[in-house]
């Protein structure tokens, strides 16, 4: 059932890099009614869009956007989207494909998704960002539950290893992340809500209280909201970005 509570936004766009703490925020928001946040255009393919969406192959764009919207509504007429840097390149092409017609991504993405806002989380810490995504790519594992048992994996269970120069490159890479958005923004004119993953992680509740107000949506749920991720960091990360300290100039 969909609460008729009115939001400030029809849609929001959660802009962000990998490992920085965007699954733990799209659950968080998920849990207090705030849409359906998930990567419906995570691959760059419009068959990966179709089948993510679990949509036919002969689904046109429009559809499929408009399927997006839909799935990404919660108990409040609010849809919620994340979008990755990575995948910003072609859902870009798609939406001047869909509509030629207006001028921008912006314009775009309104006449689609309605009044939108738009969520850039970031995580400051480039280092400790590029080992959780080393990690990750090398023991497959991207997040657990609560709980402890795993949430996503994609590959085989394996043993990770310390290696300075992938985490060196991954820094540089992620750090194009962030200017990237930042550009866009600025092409596009847009003012984003901005979160931490410092603040996100030391605060959640602080944090959710303070972007659903911002969203127009009701902030008592936040209050008694419990995380459904546990954090992966453990003594390892910790390992591996001492020695990669010790040994920078």
């Amino acid at each position: 059932m969909v609460c008729r509570t009115m939001s400030l936004f029809d849609s929001y766009f959660l802009c962000t890099s990998p490992r920085s703490g965007s699954t733990f925020l799209c659950t968080l928001l998920e849990d207090c009614g705030a849409g359906h946040p998930a990567s419906y255009f995570h691959r760059p393919s419009l068959t990966g869009w179709r089948s993510e969406l679990g949509l036919c192959e002969e689904t046109p764009r429009e559809d499929i956007f408009a399927t997006a919207r839909k799935r990404g509504m919660g108990r409040h007429p609010i849809s919620g989207v994340r979008l990755q840097r990575p995948s910003l390149g072609f859902f870009r092409h798609q939406l001047a494909q869909v509509h030629p017609e207006h001028p921008n991504d912006l314009s775009r993405i309104t006449y689609i998704f309605g009044r939108t806002a738009f969520i850039h989380l970031t995580r400051t810490d480039k280092l400790d960002q590029a080992v959780s995504l080393i990690r990750a790519q090398q023991s497959g594992l991207w997040h657990r539950n609560a709980d402890g048992s795993e949430l996503e994996r994609t590959g085989p269970a394996k043993a990770a290893e310390y290696d300075a120069e992938a985490i060196q490159a991954q820094q540089t890479v992620l750090r194009r992340m962030d200017q990237d958005w930042e550009d866009w923004f600025a092409r596009q004119g847009i003012s984003p809500l901005r979160v931490t993953y410092a603040a996100l992680s030391t605060d959640p509740q602080a944090v959710l209280q303070r972007l659903l107000s911002e969203l127009g949506l009701p902030t008592e749920p936040a209050n008694s909201i419990s995380a459904r991720t546990a954090k992966l960091a453990d003594h390892v990360n910790a390992d591996w970005v001492a020695r990669f300290r010790a040994k920078s100039p």
